[in-house]
């Protein structure tokens, strides 16, 4: 038996968490919260941070949301829930740093229920994480992908092998031919395991989070930049933006089931630039970024 409560209330509190945690590491800054109401059904509440010390802008999003019919995003994978109601409910969250230096990061951990007058519910769960960096430091990836394992190997020694290898093919931009980030972890459609072990692996999930990102932040909040570095870090956001409005099943799928604009948007940074046929100096780090950071690595297994 599905319990929608029990995920409901793990979920505003992870949202309470991660605010809490992140307005503190901060420092300088906090989260605003908005209230708000969806025609069709639900709501949610949105919690953005600007102007911060460390991080430039924030978002942390608890949506809780009903609908008559799948959106075209939820069926085009799976055409069976084609016609079904819908219930969904989860927790995203972007932050975009000031500093280079430090890492993107972007986590979500979302559940799903499709219903149909006389058939049982389908339900399942999804999320994970991914980090995106400007500038490349293999212990900051390392670290990232060692939670990331650590994570899944209590329930199965080859989760995270495939759970990587998906946040890797997800998280790609086929237009550029090129992945947004280093990675992390990407499931969907989990139900296999079972309501409470499903449920469960999102809570272990949602709760690595910090313990996988602040360290990152620690380690690289207080490095110098300059005007190259900034101007990098905002050409790179633009590959961000590319893949959120083109690819992202969440953005499209909140577009397309009349979510509130404002919030669903609030992955995006708050400045970007793209450059015509930009291409990095040979040898420099932003070539270094491309060369050994912006493709598929066995990052647990690195060392120095």
């Amino acid at each position: 038996m599905i319990d929608i409560e029990a995920v409901k209330t793990y979920l505003q509190g992870l949202q309470d968490k991660i605010c809490a945690d992140l307005a503190q590491l901060d420092g300088k800054s906090v989260f605003k919260e908005e209230s708000w109401v969806r025609e069709e059904g639900g709501g949610g509440c949105s919690r953005v941070l600007t102007d911060g010390a460390i991080f430039e802008k924030g978002g942390v999003n608890f949506s809780h949301v009903t609908g008559a019919s799948m959106p075209a995003s939820a069926t085009a994978h799976r055409p069976e829930l084609a016609g079904r109601s819908f219930e969904a409910m989860g927790v995203s969250l972007v932050m975009h740093p000031l500093n280079p230096r430090v890492p993107t990061s972007h986590m979500n951990v979302r559940f799903f229920v499709a219903k149909k007058d006389g058939e049982e519910p389908i339900w399942w769960f999804g999320g994970g994480y991914d980090l995106t960096p400007y500038y490349g430091y293999e212990e900051d990836c390392q670290h990232w992908h060692q939670v990331a394992k650590d994570t899944c190997d209590d329930f199965s020694g080859d989760l995270y092998l495939s759970y990587k290898k998906w946040c890797d093919e997800y998280f790609y931009l086929k237009h550029r031919d090129e992945p947004r980030g280093v990675g992390g972890l990407f499931f969907d459609d989990l139900n296999n395991l079972g309501f409470e072990e499903s449920f469960r692996f999102q809570r272990v999930v949602g709760d690595s989070f910090l313990a996988a990102y602040v360290p990152i932040v620690e380690r690289r909040k207080e490095e110098s930049y300059g005007e190259r570095e900034r101007e990098f870090q905002l050409y790179r956001r633009g590959r961000y933006v590319e893949f959120n409005l083109v690819f992202d099943r969440g953005t499209l799928f909140g577009l397309q089931s009349g979510g509130r604009t404002e919030s669903i948007l609030m992955s995006l940074p708050p400045l970007v630039r793209w450059v015509y046929g930009y291409e990095a100096e040979e040898g420099s780090e932003e070539a270094r970024l491309y060369r050994d950071f912006l493709r598929a690595r066995d990052w647990v297994n690195w060392s120095e």
